[in-house]
């Protein structure tokens, strides 16, 4: 897999002129607001597993629209709440099993896994649980990437969005939990979604934005020939006259937009040979993020960015911030 990108001595100074919508905060004020006439209505049901040195519980809250959002926490055994992390999924996975979320735990933090509403019954390794009853009002490309895009109201990512940002709400209402230091992160879709929580909620402690997907739309449908910014592309290939409404809808859930609002820390990743997520659209929000932040590169890596190697930079990461709690 070649560069297929603009050179690396570029990428650090990329900062591309952003598409923002006027009614931009306006937009996302109201649907948080919005979202807040419904009871949250946090639901910790203890899970029995195998396991002995964390707790899980199945969890179930109101997201958008008042529609139950599932997930897992799991916390370590320890005396008096512990930090947590709430993590985002990558597309089209769900929140799988208990087991598959023991790395934190065993770092010392709770750790809140929020589904991805719609997304999971395709992945048989990690299934999920949660629907997204909401829909589409038109015919849609195959995926989620197109469900809504005529028109920000009704767009897919804006009911993800939401019901990530309430997931910080969540976290911080189980015992266990620090509700003063809770952090947001995730991989690809799931990095995406951390960089707009962390924004919208700048009250989290720090964001990991690994390989993030949702960010500098129309770059990535110009240089991308991979799904799921292709999605966008085979839709537009049919509805030729809907361009215009498509970029101006994807701008309220641009990643660029919300990290030029980001003021927490963050430690963002991106791989130099990733046709996925290419690198200039992660730089491009790396390099808007207004607050404290630190970028990991891995020039020989396609989409799995740095793996386990990443995990440990974020392991670090979060470990110096917390102990300084």
């Amino acid at each position: 897999m070649p560069l297929f990108d603009l050179p690396p001595e570029s990428l650090r100074d990329y900062l591309p002129q952003r598409d923002e919508p006027a009614d931009f905060d306006g937009f996302w004020a109201r649907t948080l607001a919005e979202a807040g006439a419904f009871d949250l209505d946090p639901v910790f049901t203890p899970y029995d597993t195998a396991l002995r040195a964390v707790d899980v519980y199945d969890v179930s809250f109101a997201g958008w629209g008042g529609h139950r959002i599932g997930g897992w926490l799991v916390t370590p055994k320890a005396e008096g709440p512990v930090p947590c992390l709430v993590h985002y999924i990558g597309y089209s996975g769900g929140r799988g099993f208990p087991h598959d979320h023991l790395m934190w735990p065993a770092a010392g933090f709770a750790v809140l896994v929020v589904e991805t509403r719609g997304q999971g019954g395709q992945n048989n390794q990690r299934p999920g649980v949660t629907g997204d009853p909401h829909g589409g009002s038109f015919a849609e490309a195959q995926g989620m990437m197109t469900r809504g895009i005529l028109d920000p109201e009704e767009y897919y990512y804006r009911r993800v969005f939401t019901d990530a940002v309430r997931g910080v709400d969540v976290a911080a209402a189980h015992p266990a939990v620090d509700a003063g230091w809770i952090a947001v992160g995730g991989g690809s879709q799931g990095g995406g979604i951390a960089q707009a929580v962390a924004a919208l909620r700048p009250d989290v402690r720090a964001a990991l934005i690994d390989v993030p997907f949702l960010t500098h739309f129309r770059r990535a449908v110009e240089i991308t020939g991979r799904d799921p910014y292709q999605e966008i592309v085979r839709f537009l290939a049919t509805h030729r006259d809907g361009a215009e409404r498509v970029f101006r809808t994807l701008s309220y859930f641009d990643g660029l937009n919300f990290a030029a609002r980001g003021q927490v820390p963050a430690l963002y990743s991106a791989a130099l040979m990733d046709e996925v997520c290419p690198p200039s659209t992660v730089f491009a929000a790396h390099n808007h993020w207004k607050g404290p932040k630190e970028i990991t590169v891995w020039p020989w890596n396609g989409h799995e960015g740095g793996g386990g190697f990443q995990r440990e930079e974020e392991l670090r990461y979060l470990r110096k911030l917390a102990d300084g709690r």
